[in-house]
């Protein structure tokens, strides 16, 4: 039964002794958690609330609090504590900046509740409406959540937030468990979090600049400096990835590596403000990536070709045919990444048709049709 969200009933604990003291007095239940931020003009999500659920206990918890919990911390990075999380990519990349956190032992509840025949990637007030009848007021979903104090219809919408993943959870437990997929949410929930963490290293935020996959191997090694220098320049000055200097302006010093300042202001949408503050620093990073690309450089994913498109899509209605058996949503059983890597990798040697596709609690379900694949890729 989920208790009234009466703002009458909103309970902020106010120090941090309080929060190490609520999150010991029920160290057996999992935790519910959510944040709410602001990031405008920010590099980094600026922490503006809390939300914490354990059992039919939540609580609101200014950031300046949380921060100095030492409990709190431990149990964010406590394996054996589950946190329940909605939709959590947000909620990690606030926790590894602000606090330095990695989370681990999350369960994505949207994950699970795809697993479970919910649909994938529902919506939480929606999921919500549809399980248990409430239908949450989301007016304050872009209020000031910095400012204090908050009013009674942020403290409601702050809580329902949280109010709901316990019964949500059991919900997608007994769902998964009739699908024999319990220990999905686990797995799956723990390789979208070390996905997400690894995707932050500036050495890698490269691989994301897709728009660059048509450079060569030593131009996307000068992206990869060039992108590098960007990544560190936002979080040391705390301002997005547009405001220092675009991608396709990235893309195009990579391509023709400018002698000089005079080149470098000819590109195509330069910004004469950032010849002026950044043109030393760039010519400098083109100058010194002048070697040759290290063995085992890892490029930029390309479209697929024309022939591996029709191969896409024959593997793909394989899988589809399995996830619809299984009742699970193809995009969860076969992300398109991965499934593209599949066909890149299977075209060039059909016998390498192994892979995350076939591990884990996916591989029960798609190894069956290994040989099927294999048929495809070579016919």
């Amino acid at each position: 039964m989920v208790s009234n969200s009466d703002p009458a009933h909103v309970h902020w604990v106010t120090t941090p002794g309080a929060l190490d003291d609520w999150l010991l007095s029920e160290p057996d239940e999992a935790l519910a958690l959510d944040t709410e931020f602001e990031r405008i003009s920010t590099f980094y999500p600026i922490p503006g609330l809390v939300q914490l659920g354990l059992g039919e206990q939540y609580c609101l918890v200014d950031p300046s609090v949380a921060e100095q919990s030492a409990e709190f911390r431990r149990v964010l990075a406590d394996p054996e504590r589950p946190k329940l999380l909605y939709a959590m990519s947000e909620d990690l990349e606030l926790f590894r900046h602000w606090l330095g956190v990695n989370l681990v032992g999350v369960l994505d509840l949207q994950i699970g509740a795809s697993l479970a025949g919910a649909g994938f990637s529902v919506g939480y007030a929606r999921l919500v409406e549809r399980l248990f009848g409430h239908a949450l007021d989301k007016s304050a979903t872009r209020s000031d959540w910095l400012a204090r104090p908050l009013s009674p219809e942020q403290e409601s919408y702050a809580l329902d937030d949280v109010r709901y993943l316990k019964p949500l959870y059991e919900w997608v437990l007994e769902g998964l468990a009739s699908k024999g997929l319990t220990a999905a949410l686990t797995e799956e929930s723990a390789r979208f979090a070390d996905d997400l963490n690894s995707q932050a290293e500036p050495d890698q935020y490269y691989l994301k600049v897709r728009g660059g996959w048509y450079l060569n191997q030593k131009q996307q090694q000068l992206l990869q400096a060039l992108v590098r220098w960007r990544e560190i320049e936002c979080r040391e000055r705390d301002r997005p990835r547009g405001r220092v200097l675009a991608d396709n302006i990235l893309i195009a010093i990579a391509e023709s590596a400018p002698a000089n300042t005079g080149k470098l202001a000819s590109l195509p949408d330069m910004p004469p403000v950032v010849v002026r503050r950044y043109g030393e620093i760039l010519l400098e990073i083109v100058k010194q990536t002048t070697i040759p690309p290290g063995a085992g450089f890892a490029m930029i994913t390309p479209p697929l070709t024309r022939d591996e498109q029709g191969i896409y899509k024959k593997i793909k209605r394989v899988f589809a045919d399995i996830a619809e058996q299984r009742s699970v949503p193809v995009e969860l059983l076969a992300p398109r990444r991965r499934l593209e890597a599949l066909v890149r990798e299977g075209m060039n040697d059909p016998e390498q048709t192994s892979g995350t596709l076939f591990e884990g609690w996916r591989g029960t379900m798609t190894t069956p049709a290994r040989e099927q694949i294999r048929v495809i890729l070579t016919s």
